[in-house]
């Protein structure tokens, strides 16, 4: 069962979210530092992050019929919908940047959320998904969204994108720092130290992918039968007259 809109916005509220949201978009504008003239979409609860992406040409946010929708962004106009997951509302290849978070992990069908995330990137677009990491310490704190649905490791995360016909391209981690009051003040300084001291996973996996390339191959021309009777009994192909090739 999927975290409800009035939960989510809660968490982001508090000193929790507060901090993730900061983190997170920090990542994501290291990996998609322009989006002008571009088209973005947000699957599952993607709000606070958007807002860092809005000088580009439309963004819009696909959020969950079993989460519920709310207004965002709240002093322009609405560019959030309510969509059912396998069957997002619209065109094929229309967005060149997808984001995804809290989408995956409690999805009823995962593959087929993924499916759709796969057939609305354009072919040069670029998604990238945030989940719960399988180990990190946000998976196990059950006042965050991160401590519902199913985590991943970071191999579990490639083969999902795989089957849904996208290329892995670069991944990360984020939010090593322990959702506890008293590591929040420190989580910018924990963020950049404890991946190089420490052998944990942070509590975020952030992994960029795009559509697998296609490769055409030629194929091979099979020899008929009847030549391959002429080779078995040395008979030579005759030359052509000028008179047949007239």
């Amino acid at each position: 069962m999927r975290r409800s809109v009035e939960e989510l916005n809660r968490f982001y509220a508090a000193p929790e979210g507060v901090v993730a949201r900061r983190l997170v978009t920090a990542k994501l504008c290291e990996a998609w530092p322009d989006v002008r003239g571009l088209d973005v979409l947000g699957i599952g609860y993607c709000t606070p992050y958007l807002d860092r992406f809005v000088e580009a040409r439309r963004v819009l946010q696909a959020m969950p019929a079993a989460q519920g929708a709310e207004i965002w962004p709240a002093d322009l106009k609405v560019r959030a919908t309510l969509v059912e997951e396998e069957a997002l509302p619209f065109p094929t290849a229309l967005f060149d940047r997808i984001l995804m978070v809290h989408a995956l992990e409690e999805s009823p069908t995962p593959h087929g959320l993924l499916c759709e995330a796969s057939r609305l990137l354009s072919p040069a677009g670029r998604l990238i998904i945030g989940v719960a990491a399988r180990g990190g310490f946000w998976a196990h704190a059950e006042k965050t969204p991160f401590g519902y649905g199913q985590p991943y490791s970071r191999m579990q995360l490639e083969n999902a994108l795989r089957d849904a016909e996208l290329e892995p391209l670069a991944w990360s981690y984020a939010l090593y720092t322990p959702p506890m009051a008293p590591f929040l003040g420190w989580a910018g300084p924990l963020d950049n130290i404890l991946p190089r001291i420490w052998p944990l996973k942070g509590g975020l996996i952030l992994m960029e992918a795009g559509r697998k390339p296609f490769v055409a191959h030629t194929v091979k021309a099979q020899p008929s039968l009847l030549q391959e009777l002429r080779d078995v009994l040395g008979v030579q192909q005759p030359v052509p007259t000028s008179k047949e090739i007239a």
